[in-house]
């Protein structure tokens, strides 16, 4: 037997040695125990189905995650609470519906995205951390795909880390690459990768998104989320020319503009010619292109996502949803009075890092449709109702984009903005809205 083949034995005889079932897995959370799972895309969805059959004899474990994909046992059910909780950085369906149901299982973890995994880490140290990953490579190497938002920073620091291998899974550039000795379980768990549907843009979307077309300019660097307004945003911007990312999410619409030729990423002034992204989520298409594909970098969400490297990108363009604004420019995204409905994730970090933008060319975009309940409410307000979270502060906020138009808001007097914003209202509400506004003293 050659040295080569040697090694090559050795290597899967560890990895053999090192393979645990999803059960065994969950039994190696202890009582009191921090538990953080990976992200999205990057869910141990074949673990963290197996926690609550850790119940009977854990008690006072919190499982940190962002977005949970299912409603899994461990936070759904009741008679988890005292055993399990969910701190959540960002809310899904499951946590919000539980949440409604009163059942105790879950909490709200405030943050800036750039700052989850660092202001967790001085908080207290993780005990396990879940993630999924590729097969190990020749070399031993495993890659951790789709996300590494706080997800590297978070093994780094864990005392055990277990990792589910899924052969679907594509292997990525950048940061994700760790070697299996840094490993000390894995569970194999082969499943179609979670992926999210790219909805058409409906004609309220599609006007926002024109207008959004308009504010960015040929060669800029934008930042796009995910939805009917990101993608009707990226329709729009199908005759522009040279643009470049620098994003927290990486979506199908990046990857149909660099198929369009829109996106070339050769103006870039921060890693020219490459994509740079924290994490990853959208079809089997995307996760297939993405698969060995070197122009796409991931890079840690405390590096992409810090406000003082987003600044360094040329032209660079922010573009962020919100739930309501109210007429001095306070953006509130993630809570609808006191309860809380997603989360901060990297809103403000990207739009004070596009606000700041070196060359002073860039722009943050608050996309927010005038109405929401059917046309019923406005999401153009006098003030935010009581309890509601901010999520960017008025002196951040930069533009805000309707169905009706553009307002801009920076270095502008409350005045003129409650003026501008009202203008970008739905007219059922504008006449209402003025009639506030004097009462509240802004105009």
């Amino acid at each position: 037997m050659t040295t080569a083949e040697k090694t090559r034995v050795t290597r899967a005889s560890a990895y053999a040695d090192k393979l645990i079932t999803a059960e065994e897995a969950a039994a190696k959370i202890k009582s009191g125990d921090d538990v953080v799972v990976a992200q999205c895309a990057s869910e141990p969805q074949g673990c963290m189905s197996a926690f609550h059959t850790a119940a009977p004899r854990v008690e006072d474990a919190r499982v940190f995650s962002v977005l949970t994909l299912k409603p899994y046992d461990f936070y759904m059910l009741p008679e988890m609470k005292g055993h399990f909780e969910l701190a959540s950085w960002f809310h899904a369906p499951g946590s919000r519906q539980a949440l409604a149901a009163g059942a105790g299982t879950v909490t709200y973890v405030p943050n800036m995205l750039h700052r989850a995994a660092l202001d967790r880490l001085q908080a207290r140290k993780p005990d396990i951390f879940f993630g999924t990953c590729t097969p190990p490579d020749a070399k031993g190497f495993v890659s951790l795909s789709l996300g590494i938002t706080y997800e590297k920073d978070i093994l780094e620091a864990a005392d055990t880390v277990i990792l589910e291998v899924n052969r679907n899974l594509p292997r990525t550039f950048g940061d994700t690459h760790l070697h299996m000795r840094d490993v000390d379980w894995f569970v194999e768990h082969d499943q179609p990768v979670p992926a999210l549907p790219s909805p058409a843009p409906d004609a309220t979307e599609t006007a926002i998104g024109n207008y959004i077309s308009e504010l960015v300019e040929d060669g800029s660097t934008i930042q796009l989320g995910i939805g009917g307004i990101p993608n009707a945003c990226a329709l729009a911007l199908k005759g522009k020319k040279d643009l470049g990312v620098h994003t927290e999410m990486m979506v199908d619409s990046m990857m149909e503009l660099c198929e369009a030729g829109v996106i070339t990423n050769k103006r870039k002034a921060l890693l020219k010619d490459k994509f740079v992204c924290t994490f990853a989520m959208g079809s089997r298409k995307l996760y297939d292109w993405l698969h060995d594909n070197p122009a796409v970098e991931f890079r840690r969400g405390s590096w992409v996502n810090d406000p003082a490297v987003i600044r360094r990108n040329s032209r660079m363009v922010s573009i962020n949803t919100c739930l309501t604004v109210d007429l001095t420019g306070q953006v509130a995204s993630e809570s609808i009075g006191p309860v809380q409905y997603s989360g901060t994730g990297g809103q403000t970090d990207t739009a004070v890092g596009a606000k700041e933008a070196y060359d002073g060319l860039g722009k943050s975009i608050i996309a927010c449709r005038s109405t929401a309940r059917k046309g019923t409410v406005s999401c153009i307000v006098p003030a935010l109702a009581e309890g509601t979270a901010v999520t960017l502060h008025r002196a951040n906020t930069d533009i805000v984009v309707t169905e009706f138009g553009i307002a801009r808001l920076r270095g502008r007097t409350v005045r003129e903005r409650a003026n501008a914003l009202i203008g970008v209202a739905h007219p059922d509400f504008r006449e209402g809205l003025r009639a506030q506004g004097e009462k509240l003293g802004y105009l």
